[in-house]
């Protein structure tokens, strides 16, 4: 297969506006457990639009943000979204892997974000420094491997493999919170605790079922622009990838499984 030179998901604006939509529909699932009470400056990696960013301002009303991201076009849109925190928000466009911060945290946020870069390890290890004795970190990151559907589907399956092999050919890991626990530890963090969190779902909640296979199928629909140019996809199987989910729906046996990871530490 060709390698494409591209994030995964693109920053045209129907993505960026999708991450916002995403932050709203999985925020039930995400944030339950995660607490930055007594907080008062976090950094967030990989912040994007600023999607996760809005939920942590409302969240934890004494929290300052420093929003890190090597996109500056996604910076941009950020600022935009988060315009109502006025200055409890700093943007810094940065490569996360060799951050030069001039503040002390005492708290840390990644979300979605360690799966899209080349050598997670270097991003714990970079910010450390800048880090105060027993700050609160909390990562939430993909398992791609644990997506398990009922009835089996050739056009999903065959996407879904596809689309996780055209992540790990732009240098991503599909499946980084699986080792999340490893990678922390390896570079020296404390109090490491692993959670998962997600979804199980059936004809028990159909319409809870419907919500987030049409979510799955914007989800998958997001690198399909770049898995065309570079020929890991053509538009049949995107057609079957996305008439397969709306057809999951109507099966009596539906079954949409899928467990992301949450970890919390300290330093």
């Amino acid at each position: 297969m060709p390698k494409a030179d591209t994030y995964l998901h693109g920053f045209i604006p129907k993505e960026q506006q999708r991450l916002m939509d995403q932050a709203g529909i999985l925020g039930s699932l995400i944030y339950p457990r995660i607490d930055f009470t007594g907080c008062k400056k976090l950094l967030e990696i990989g912040s994007g639009v600023g999607a996760q960013t809005g939920t942590l301002l409302r969240l934890f009303p004494e929290l300052e943000i420093t929003c890190v991201d090597y996109s500056q076009c996604q910076l941009d849109r950020a600022k935009q979204n988060l315009a109502f925190a006025g200055d409890r928000v700093t943007f810094l466009c940065q490569d996360a892997r060799q951050l030069s911060l001039e503040d002390k945290f005492d708290s840390v946020f990644i979300c979605w974000a360690l799966e899209h870069i080349v050598d997670p390890f270097q991003v714990l290890e970079s910010m450390k420094p800048n880090l105060l004795p027993n700050s609160k970190l909390w990562f939430t990151e993909v398992f791609n491997s644990s997506f398990y559907f009922n009835p089996p589907l050739s056009g999903l399956s065959t996407y879904y493999k596809r689309y996780n092999e055209f992540q790990s050919s732009l240098g991503g890991d599909p499946d980084i919170g699986s080792n999340l626990g490893n990678l922390l530890l390896r570079a020296g963090y404390e109090e490491i605790n692993l959670y998962h969190g997600g979804f199980h779902l059936d004809q028990r909640t159909p319409e809870e079922l419907r919500k987030i296979t049409q979510y799955w199928k914007e989800l998958m629909k997001s690198a399909s622009k770049g898995m065309l140019d570079a020929g890991w996809i053509n538009t049949t199987d995107l057609m079957a990838m996305e008439n397969d989910l709306d057809s999951i729906c109507e099966d009596e046996n539906a079954v949409f499984f899928y467990h992301f990871v949450q970890i919390s530490a300290t330093v």
